[in-house]
């Protein structure tokens, strides 16, 4: 009995073991994931640069002469040329320093004419023994004395003028006038920190965009080979998009003979020009230079979302192997296009690269692949 009593607990732990075994939980299926598998296509490449609009030129005006404004002679925020009257300065005192001058001027040349008559009677006078050598140096010393005093009253009559002109203070260059700072009735003052107002030259118009220094040498180089379009002498075609997304209607030229290298930054200020005849474009305004680099016949494109980066900040893409296993793979990217990278190296045509589920998948696991579908191509009927 007592042989009986111990087999029992036995077989009931047996038991129980069958049915640990029996209700084990089945392994999990291979992970989900949505593919793309990679073809070249045909794209058309273009960079977009941000920048900013910058005067073509700009002119501060200030007064060269003392004096209180008597006249304001132009409307703010129009057009002017150079060369046109702004402000009148009070010319009385210039005006009369002016004919001050000339009369000295005057009485300069009276006395040079006599001084030089004499001067020649007194070296027919010499040859007859009729005066002393002494008499004639002095009539010489006089003449010559006489003819510097005309060129010192030429001077100031000459200095006078350019003050009484500059009373009136015009343009200096054509453009659009801005706001007057000064008023009738303020005083000017030559040397004056302030200035008068400020006339800039909107057409045409530059844009400084911003680039890394080794863009400017494929940039150069695709200009070198004819892959961008040459617009002229070492400048390429260049299109603008503004600030609240609509698009510049005149192309412009983007000019690489013009740059600064940043030597903090490696990055460049690169200058394109723009016609502004409608002067739609303001100095400071925000902009999006775009530069079409031609067409790659044989572009590899892949969705940025599949893309991550490595320690080292190197982008990479998780592929499936044959047998539907992860495989990393380091990758080479051009360039950004749409929701896409342009890749250049790492992979090719016919990978299958994993676009969703990267976050439960490992490099060696086992999937189940189905081919991923973009939403935004479907809704768009693409």
């Amino acid at each position: 009995m007592a042989v009986r009593a111990a087999l029992i607990p036995t077989a009931g732990l047996l038991v129980l073991a069958g049915c640990e075994r029996k209700h084990a939980p089945p392994a999990p299926p291979p992970q989900q994931v949505g593919f793309v598998t990679l073809k070249t296509q045909a794209v058309q490449l273009h960079t977009q640069l941000p920048g900013r609009t910058e005067a073509y030129e700009i002119a501060q005006v200030r007064p060269q002469v003392n004096g209180v404004i008597q006249k304001r002679l132009f409307v703010e925020g129009s057009d002017v040329t150079a060369g046109q009257q702004l402000y009148q300065i009070d010319p009385s005192f210039y005006q009369s320093t002016y004919d001050s001058y000339l009369g000295q001027l005057a009485a300069a040349k009276a006395n040079l004419v006599t001084a030089q008559a004499k001067y020649q009677r007194y070296q027919s006078l010499i040859r007859e023994h009729a005066i002393s050598q002494q008499d004639l140096d002095d009539a010489k010393a006089t003449y010559l004395a006489d003819q510097a005093q005309v060129q010192v009253a030429q001077g100031q009559v000459e200095n006078a003028a350019v003050n009484l002109r500059y009373t009136k203070v015009n343009a200096p260059i054509s453009g659009r006038i801005g706001r007057s700072v000064i008023t009738v009735g303020a005083l000017a003052t030559a040397g004056q920190t302030n200035l008068l107002t400020t006339v800039t030259r909107l057409d045409p118009i530059f844009v400084d965009v911003n680039l890394p220094a080794v863009e400017l040498l494929r940039f150069r180089r695709e200009l070198a080979s004819g892959q961008i379009e040459r617009a002229g002498d070492n400048a390429a075609t260049v299109k603008l998009t503004l600030e609240d997304g609509s698009s510049y209607s005149l192309p412009g030229t983007l000019e690489f003979s013009e740059v600064n290298v940043d030597t903090a930054t490696s990055t460049i200020v690169v200058r394109a020009k723009f016609s502004n005849p409608d002067k739609l474009l303001l100095p400071g305004m925000y902009v999006h230079a775009t530069l079409d680099e031609g067409m790659d016949p044989n572009a590899l494109l892949v969705p940025q979302q599949a893309v991550s980066r490595d320690a080292h900040d190197a982008p990479q893409v998780m592929v499936l192997t044959p047998d539907n296993k992860v495989a990393v793979r380091t990758i080479t990217t051009q360039q950004a296009l749409g929701t896409d990278w342009i890749v250049t190296g790492g992979v090719a045509a016919g990978d299958r690269v994993i676009v969703t589920g990267l976050q439960k998948i490992h490099p060696g696991d086992k999937t189940t692949p189905v081919p991923f579908v973009d939403d935004e191509t479907t809704k768009s009927g693409n």
